[in-house]
């Protein structure tokens, strides 16, 4: 465990500046508030249906206690507008200029104490199922969190290679969350290197089917907007490659320590068996968890676009025109990619389990049950 701690604070000091603030002449805050007061009125544009003055007392920050009014405005749109009622919570978005003056916009709503209450259970839920190893599992999902949104995310911003930075990411990941999970032990160190080769495969396979068939990238409007950052310019078809190798990396990561910790589990059981046979029952509980683990991933992509599958099914479109389009093939690669990674992964583990099992000259740790 220190020696994983002294990893995280190593890269604490090398990536020590990866915030992305620009320089604007503003600036601009977000604080709570809650709604105290509403009165409508009809408005005067033609786009805009309906104004609300809204009188909110701010929560959080330095104007804590303050009341202001604010114009919230209205034009029947499901998604773009926040309709707020009386007492409901907002959220703010608060821009103070250089000269001083101050304007308060309505952001969204208040969701983050719910989800907030969500995490909570989720970590008791692990810390009483799984006591010690629940908070290992509490660590190592801290340590993804931060290396995607403290390291990878800053470093793509700052223009380096998607593909490579997200597979160092995912070594790193990997490493750590195995390491913590079962320790420095034979079977960990085979579900490393399983995982990695798995990912390796996933990425590479789309990246090579994503050239054949020309993917941009550029299916989403998250992407397109992306087009108008300043100071940095993506390689898309490398962040949907990125965004693959990511989107696998978890059922990989499963995969090798199941087949890892199959075999291990059963060396320790039964010291005799040989190396085939020791092959052979970790290729049966492959081949078991196979087909719920493919699923998985399908499932996952699927669900994802599911609002968009059902626009395709209202306006009769064929099945040969919705497979070829972009957003489609995207997805149809991404999910058979990951999947090939994680078919593979299976005798990829099993070979190198049974290998460093049977390998007594081999010493990372004694093997845990």
């Amino acid at each position: 465990m220190k020696k994983i701690l002294l990893i995280i604070l190593t890269l604490l000091f090398m990536f020590p500046n990866l915030s992305f603030a620009d320089e604007y002449e503003l600036e601009r805050t977000m604080e709570k508030g809650e709604v105290i007061a509403i009165e409508e009125e009809d408005a005067e544009q033609s786009f805009i249906s309906k104004v609300q003055l809204v009188t909110v007392e701010i929560l959080t920050g330095e104007h804590k206690g303050e009341t202001v009014l604010i114009e919230n405005y209205l034009s029947d749109s499901y998604v773009m507008d926040i309709e707020v009622e009386l007492h409901q919570k907002v959220l703010l978005s608060v821009e103070t200029y250089q000269d001083g003056t101050v304007e308060y916009y309505i952001a969204s709503e208040v969701r983050d104490t719910y989800i907030y209450w969500l995490l909570i259970a989720f970590a008791f839920a692990l810390l009483m199922v799984g006591r010690l190893q629940g908070l290992k599992t509490i660590f190592t999902l801290f340590v993804t969190v931060f290396f995607i949104f403290m390291v990878e995310l800053p470093l793509l911003l700052r223009g380096y290679n998607a593909v490579l930075v997200t597979v160092v990411v995912a070594i790193f990941i990997t490493v750590i969350t195995v390491s913590v999970i079962s320790g420095l032990t034979k079977k960990s160190f085979a579900a490393i290197v399983g995982t990695t080769l798995g990912v390796m495969i996933a990425g590479g396979l789309s990246i090579f089917i994503s050239h054949q068939v020309k993917l941009t990238g550029m299916t989403s409007d998250e992407a397109i907007m992306l087009l108008n950052v300043q100071g940095v310019t993506f390689n898309f078809q490398h962040l949907l490659f990125s965004a693959i190798l990511l989107g696998a990396l978890g059922a990989i990561m499963d995969v090798a320590m199941s087949i890892a910790s199959s075999i291990d589990e059963l060396h320790n059981v039964n010291a005799s068996l040989s190396m085939k046979s020791l092959f052979k029952s970790g290729m049966r509980v492959g081949r078991d968890i196979m087909g719920t683990m493919s699923n998985t991933l399908i499932l996952a992509y699927t669900g994802s676009m599911l609002p968009l599958l059902l626009l395709f099914m209202a306006n009769n479109d064929s099945l040969i025109r919705m497979i070829n389009l972009d957003v489609i093939a995207t997805e149809v690669i991404r999910s058979i990619a990951g999947s090939i990674g994680l078919v593979l992964t299976i005798p990829i583990t099993a070979v190198i389990s049974v290998a460093l099992i049977k390998d007594y000259r081999f010493h990372v740790g004694k093997s845990k049950a």
